[in-house]
């Protein structure tokens, strides 16, 4: 396969598609979403099959069990995929919304509406079942999409593709609205990322490794964050209940996500008070602890952590501990070490708090809450792409309206500039 002209081919025909997508109404977009809700139900056996095919040839290539497991579309994944189409067609559509109109001092309107972004390249690993969501939400906002997912699932992404394509056709817009890539070439990769004349924007979700090469060779705009440094602060002000409640839940209720404290600081001024309680609880749970020297001085039996530990994202049952000079200390370690994702304070003081929310240069900054919370679904989004670390565009969690821009509209009545 002539990997540049096909991908040329792709780029054209998405941008044809977007054109359809974009004046398409939200009823024909929703009916297009739950038609392929239809397909996907039907096709259960088809998918099964595709999905063994990768399965097989995944235990062959010696993927470890955390891997085979993401792989594996269930008959409960894919009643999620089925319900995420669902709940994607009931969201409000956010295309042809105006806001902040208001006259101006020559009689003219001002205002802003919402659009597509036009073309969007997502990028991803291992689940089958991010075909569907990723697509979802482009078709939904009104865009087009082109997906590379991994080279492991290609028989499921294809196979889901063809549903999709159904869907598509049932509501009359154009198969070429949604398009999976076909190859597992690596160099299909590297000339999506380049395509500026057909794609508008392009989000990768995976390791750091696919981030980092699409953050460094893509010639558009990328919507990514690279790290889940986060970081929960207990201050001297804090209830020792409350403290315990979030510190415990934003490590353990889930390791391996990018919203896991992964560092937890204390306040030197309650640390020989609540550490103990902290330890004991994580040791419980099994976390493997890493703490500074006064950390290790309070509590014994705790490996010491290194400079590397401050900035690890281990997505793993292991926690660095910290404690700090007060509130200036917590800021201070937080925005030298934190990846910008999403950070959190427990305390019962107002002025503390809102110092913290003030001057932690996170994408998500919370008081008294876990860590686990920087979710679109938990932030009444929905549902989301991924979650940006980025200042401009989209920051936090990337739901449709993230996927959309806005253009300035003027409205006259033969209104001229004098």
């Amino acid at each position: 396969m002539d990997i540049a002209a096909y991908m040329a081919e792709v780029g054209q025909q998405a941008r044809a598609a977007a054109t359809r997508v974009a004046r398409s109404t939200t009823a024909v977009r929703n009916q297009a979403l739950l038609a392929t809700a239809e397909v996907l139900d039907a096709a259960r056996d088809v998918l099964a099959v595709a999905n063994g095919k990768d399965l097989k040839q995944a235990r062959e290539n010696g993927l470890d069990a955390a891997l085979l497991d993401r792989l594996e579309l269930t008959p409960a994944r894919i009643d999620a995929m089925i319900e995420g189409l669902k709940q994607v067609a009931s969201l409000p559509d956010p295309i042809g919304a105006i806001t902040d109109m208001a006259y101006r001092p020559s009689g003219i309107q001002v205002g802003k509406m919402r659009v597509p972004l036009g073309v969007i390249g997502i990028i991803y690993e291992s689940r089958p079942n991010v075909t569907v969501e990723a697509a979802s939400l482009c078709l939904k906002s009104g865009n087009a999409s082109i997906l590379r997912g991994g080279s492991e699932s290609i028989h499921s992404n294809q196979a889901i593709a063809r549903c999709l394509s159904e869907g598509l056709a049932k509501a009359g817009l154009p198969e070429m609205a949604v398009q999976v890539i076909k190859t597992t070439d690596r160099a299909a990769v590297g000339e999506l990322i380049t395509m500026p004349a057909y794609v508008d924007v392009i989000v990768p979700r995976g390791g750091k490794g696919l981030i980092e090469r699409v953050s460094r060779d893509a010639r558009v705009p990328v919507i990514k964050h690279l790290d889940g440094v986060c970081h929960v602060y207990i201050d001297g002000h804090a209830d020792p209940e409350k403290a315990l409640k979030v510190a415990v839940n934003a490590k353990t209720q889930r390791y391996g996500t990018c919203n896991t404290m992964e560092t937890l600081l204390i306040d030197k001024e309650i640390a020989e008070d609540i550490l103990p309680l902290l330890v004991q609880a994580f040791v419980e749970k099994g976390v493997e602890l890493r703490g500074c020297e006064r950390t290790r001085a309070i509590v014994g039996g705790i490996s010491e952590a290194t400079e590397a530990d401050w900035e690890a994202e281990y997505l793993a049952p292991v926690l660095a501990v910290c404690v700090v000079d007060g509130l200036d200390g917590a800021i201070d370690h937080i925005n030298r070490y934190s990846s910008q994702h999403t950070d959190s304070i427990v305390t019962e003081n107002y002025t503390r708090a809102r110092r913290f929310i003030t001057e932690v240069d996170s994408s998500s900054v919370m008081v008294n809450a876990s860590t686990r919370f920087a979710d679109g679904f938990e932030y009444g989004l929905g549902a989301e792409i991924g979650i940006s670390t980025d200042k401009i565009h989209a920051r936090g969690p990337v739901g449709l309206e993230g996927l959309t821009s806005q253009k300035y509209v003027v409205f006259g009545d033969g209104h001229i500039r004098t």
